[in-house]
């Protein structure tokens, strides 16, 4: 990720996550004009794995619990 202005990004970790996606899918639509392929397949993604978090399919794991799984995996290597 690129650096970005710490209020920008404070900003943006405000909004709800459906604004947060609107904003994703947006910048997605831009990209489709360039590389209508690659958008259609990230646009597809994300529809799909919201629909697994609607139907209960997936659970979903607050920043903390990721963040710690992820320092874990990098200490011990796995």
């Amino acid at each position: 990720m690129t650096d970005m202005r710490p209020e920008l990004l404070d900003e943006l970790r405000s909004l709800p996550v459906e604004e947060r996606i609107e904003l994703l899918v947006a910048s997605l639509d831009e990209q489709q004009q360039a590389d209508p392929d690659h958008a259609e397949a990230w646009i597809a993604e994300l529809k799909r794995r919201i629909a697994e978090v609607d139907s209960g399919a997936v659970k979903l794991m607050d920043w903390a619990q990721v963040r710690a799984r992820v320092e874990e995996r990098l200490r011990t290597g796995r």
